[in-house]
């Protein structure tokens, strides 16, 4: 008998959905009609009101990550439910989409730990997308949408505040009276970074090539940014001995420049590496210094119930543009010449 974290996790993509079919960058993306079907027993059918991008829909269309097309895009989704083989949830609940996927049944889910499970996973890249009029997913992957939201401030935050949550918390044990440097504002997990720090009681500097997105993390709250061009001087100056915790997710290109804006016993988290994959490290900076290099990805459900409380609270994403489905390889054309602050969101329904 095959166990749970064997089985298969389905998830199904019906109706109008944004389909990677080639990888040719946001060209390779299309809009196809997918046929309908009856909702599962433990799944819910969500009308998906709004989908949000992430630069992962973008390395998948342009074929970075393995994944055999055709493959519907987006992790975020908030939307209606429209029918449900779970009694948990009625026609009618508006809700917002969990996007790690999980078995929910082995020892690390019962454990809380679903991003330790045998099938872990993330919505849109190992299973179909949000970016789509109909989901049918785990009916435990959905939770309640804070009402507060707009659909597309919904449809924002669940990847990247879920992301920033377990990186800044979790991983980083990130306190109330400490300084977080993050690097490349601008970039959604990074925007996300900045509320959640201030959210949090934090110090927050930031960097960005760009000035306006400089200018934007200001205005959400950084009391200093800098270039992203040799910033650890600067970083260290306004700060005397260095930063607490650096928030990363650029990589090789900006990496060495974080460690070095460390404070004593300072850390690094990270949850990507847009600028490469391989990177030197000075390792004497790293055990002098008492250094933690400390890796992330995405967050379990109770993190997530965590950001959910955070919002309820005040906790907001900031939306950068929102595009209709059919726009899709505009939105996409958008997010690839980094020209967002914040997030880039789909309208999939009225």
């Amino acid at each position: 008998m095959s166990s749970a974290a064997s089985l298969p996790i389905e998830v199904y993509s019906e109706g109008r959905s944004a389909v990677y079919e080639e990888a040719l960058g946001p060209a390779g993306v299309r809009v196809r009609e997918r046929p309908r079907t009856k909702v599962r027993k433990g799944q819910v059918e969500v009308r998906i009101r709004a989908a949000s991008l992430n630069h992962l829909d973008l390395w998948l269309a342009h074929g970075a990550q393995r994944v055999q097309p055709p493959r519907v895009i987006a992790a975020d989704g908030a939307g209606v439910v429209e029918s449900s083989g779970d009694e948990r949830w009625h026609e009618g609940d508006e809700v917002v989409v969990f996007p790690t996927l999980c078995c929910w049944e082995c020892d690390a889910c019962r454990a809380g730990q679903n991003v330790r499970c045998e099938r872990f996973g993330i919505l849109g890249e190992h299973t179909d997308g949000t970016a789509c009029e109909y989901l049918h997913v785990d009916a435990r992957n959905v939770f309640p949408k804070p009402p507060q939201l707009t659909w597309e401030e919904a449809a924002a935050f669940p990847l990247t505040f879920l992301t920033a949550w377990r990186m800044l918390t979790t991983r980083a044990n990130l306190q109330p009276d400490e300084t977080v440097l993050v690097v490349g504002a601008g970039a959604g997990v990074a925007v996300a970074a900045i509320a959640i720090a201030r959210h949090l009681g934090a110090r927050v500097l930031a960097t960005s090539r760009s000035e306006h997105k400089r200018s934007r993390a200001m205005e959400l709250g950084a009391e200093a940014t800098f270039d992203s061009a040799k910033f650890s001087s600067a970083v260290r100056e306004v700060t005397g001995d260095g930063v607490d915790v650096v928030f990363e997710h650029v990589g090789p290109a900006t990496l060495e420049e974080s460690m070095r804006s460390l404070a004593m016993g300072g850390r690094v988290v990270t949850c990507g590496s847009t600028s490469g994959v391989k990177a030197e490290l000075s390792m004497p900076r790293l055990f002098f210094r008492h250094a933690s290099l400390l890796g992330s990805t995405m967050g379990n459900a109770s993190e997530f119930e965590s950001v959910l409380r955070a919002i309820d609270h005040g906790l907001r994403p900031v939306v950068d543009h929102v595009y209709p489905l059919d726009e899709v390889q505009d939105a996409l054309a958008h997010l690839d010449r980094a020209e967002q602050f914040g997030k880039v969101v789909l309208s999939i329904a009225d």
